[in-house]
């Protein structure tokens, strides 16, 4: 197996920005509405199964965030205001600053409403220095859209990923290839982009704290612990990201999982977990404007035995709602079970380009 350090001198050196609205759908309905300016916010529905898709910076400081299940929002935060989303809105100033990239470079991959990545290391307006392009785009939304970005700089997606989040709100910062390895040495492993809580606990089980402690591992061990991800950890540790800004990508399927902390027995607390994987889910079809015709439920048990159940129907699922009503009948269908389940997942396939709908969801694309 190569070594992804050996192939660094091969790489042509790239300027990478990473470009993140500051709490937008907040900022969207905080901007429309004076009276909500200075409060605590939140979008999303205050029903009991109602769960936050974005929070003010006002609402955050009491520890509010996205995919958080409303009733805990609120206990977190007794003046959090709810807010219906309005879609229409978003995406129409997402179609503002999706306009003022494509100025800049053709290169432009969405992860999501408020996010993307910009291969600006040959960009349309001939400007050499990236952090300059940066300031000037984020200048050009603020003129246009009246809404405050995030930016982060460097010479991968990765670091440039983790940059955007330093000097949020409404800051933006540049990791050189210089101080990226250092950077990520210093980096607590939880703070990593792509390492959730699941594989953050096990690589704290293995005495990976930071990212140094993941530098000082061999690369047949991460593979060993960690499967295909392994080469990606060993190269993110060293400054290394060879993954390339991707305009229009086109995948089979989309899905998301979670390993709990403590094996689930009943209906209730299984459909909990599965409320955020569905949501995360759904924010990539918005992101690429798809849906899926067929869902499928992943269930691994405590003693690890694994299986899967899937549904189709005849369109493309048009909503989270629509989701999970499939979800509760494939999950339903399993309780009661003699044995704890220790992971969930959801995933999508039989992908087609999503209709034009005013169905109220959870997040869309830039």
């Amino acid at each position: 197996m190569s070594d992804p350090a050996t192939n660094l001198s091969a790489i042509r050196p790239r300027k990478i920005i990473h470009i993140d609205m500051d709490a937008f759908y907040a900022s969207v309905e905080q901007r429309d509405n004076p009276e909500l300016r200075g409060r605590s916010v939140a979008v999303g529905s205050s029903e009991a199964r109602g769960v936050v898709a974005a929070a003010s910076y006002e609402a955050r400081k009491f520890g509010v965030h996205s995919a958080m299940p409303s009733v805990t929002a609120k206990r977190k935060c007794p003046e959090l205001i709810f807010v219906k989303p309005r879609f229409d809105v978003y995406k129409a100033v997402s179609a503002q600053i999706r306009e003022i990239f494509a100025e800049y470079t053709p290169m432009i991959e969405p992860l999501s409403l408020d996010e993307a990545y910009l291969d600006v290391t040959e960009n349309l307006k001939g400007m050499e220095i990236a952090t300059e392009i940066a300031l000037e785009i984020r200048a050009r939304i603020k003129a246009a859209t009246h809404l405050n970005a995030s930016a982060g700089i460097s010479y991968n997606k990765f670091l440039a990923k983790m940059a955007s989040d330093l000097n949020k709100p409404n800051g933006q910062a540049v990791i050189t290839p210089r101080n990226g390895p250092a950077f990520v040495a210093s980096l607590p492993i939880k703070k990593f982009h792509g390492v959730g809580p699941a594989t953050a606990e096990k690589m704290q089980r293995l005495g990976i704290e930071t990212g140094a402690d993941l530098r000082e591992k061999e690369l047949e061990f991460l593979v060993r612990h960690f499967g295909k991800s392994g080469p990606y950890f060993y190269g993110i540790a060293r400054g290394i990201d060879e993954r390339q800004v991707k305009p229009n990508r086109v995948r089979k399927s989309i899905g998301a999982e979670d390993t709990f902390a403590e094996d689930i027995h009943t209906y209730e607390p299984a459909l909990d977990g599965l409320t955020p994987l569905i949501a995360k889910v759904w924010r990539y079809c918005e992101a690429n404007s798809i849906a899926g015709k067929t869902v499928t439920l992943k269930v691994k048990y405590a003693d690890f035995t694994q299986i899967t159940r899937a549904r189709t129907i005849g369109h493309g699922f048009q909503s989270p709602v629509e989701i999970e009503e499939s979800i509760c009948v494939l999950l339903g269908a399993i309780f009661p079970t003699g044995k704890g389940i220790r992971l969930l997942g959801v995933t999508l396939s039989s992908l087609e380009p999503l209709a034009d709908t005013s169905v109220e969801q959870l997040t869309l694309r830039l």
